[in-house]
């Protein structure tokens, strides 16, 4: 089985509210909610890979020393693999922007199961009620 490492991060604002995003149509698993992030270019450190990802989702810019590594989730999807470091992230420059066309909410960690997500995202949850709760 073919192993997928897709990075994300709980962008967390002043309220310690979470930032997660709909998937948009035409995608697989269109209309879920998940934290912002993507896949690795070749060569590339998760790091980089959140830092380019949240400046083309979502118009923000991020430095590394900024990303706090929280948990991880491994999940086996039908015809793949899915291995998803989760990162923290509470300072960023320039304001949230959904540049994608994409549904964007602000939520209490504790209300984050209140929204549809994937099946590798749910186990993260808990992990980041401890954190903000």
């Amino acid at each position: 089985m073919k192993l997928t490492l897709v990075v994300a991060v709980a962008l967390v604002d002043a309220d310690n509210r979470v930032l997660i995003a709909q998937r948009p149509e035409g995608k697989a698993l269109a209309g879920l909610w998940e934290f912002p992030g993507g896949k690795l270019d070749p060569g590339e450190r998760p790091e980089q890979a959140l830092i380019r990802e949240l400046d083309e989702e979502l118009g923000i810019t991020v430095r590394e020393a900024c990303l706090a590594p929280l948990t991880f989730a491994s999940h086996a999807y039908e015809d793949f693999h899915l291995l998803m470091p989760l990162y923290v992230c509470r300072r960023w420059d320039g304001t949230v922007t959904a540049r994608e066309g994409q549904q964007l909410a602000w939520v209490r960690a504790n209300r984050l199961r209140d929204y549809p997500m994937p099946p590798a995202d749910l186990p993260l949850i808990p992990h980041l009620i401890d954190l903000l709760l």
